[in-house]
């Protein structure tokens, strides 16, 4: 068997999380955060649109993780997303980043938001 070491571009890997906090490239965000190519902040949550779509050339799919189960995101944002030309995938939060992380891996132009478990 072969292994190979995973190498990720600038993004930073989600390397783990619990009640109200993400690891994400060695250091801890505690609430929301939105990770990518342009490094890990603090996300305002559903109504925070405004970073979100500041990313709409720099990424294919950004994906929503919803917490400890997937939930709906409002309607109003889906649209704004989908207008701005972002694909969107929403997912409990630790799918989100284990899936993140799998294409980050891959270096596909993707980000994420995260609500906390």
């Amino acid at each position: 068997m072969r292994l190979n070491e995973v190498v990720y571009s600038d993004a930073k890997p989600v390397e783990g999380y619990g009640p109200g906090f993400f690891r994400i490239g060695g250091k801890v965000f505690h609430g929301p955060v939105l990770a990518g190519t342009s490094g890990t902040t603090a996300w305002g949550g559903f109504d925070d649109l405004d970073p979100l779509l500041a990313l709409a050339a720099k990424i294919d799919i950004l994906f929503i993780g919803t917490g400890a189960d997937t939930a709906h995101i409002p309607a109003e944002m889906r649209s704004a997303l989908e207008e701005a030309g972002i694909g969107v995938d929403v997912m409990s939060s630790p799918a989100a980043a284990r899936t993140y992380n799998v294409l980050l891996s891959e270096g596909r132009r993707i980000a994420l938001a995260m609500i906390p478990v």
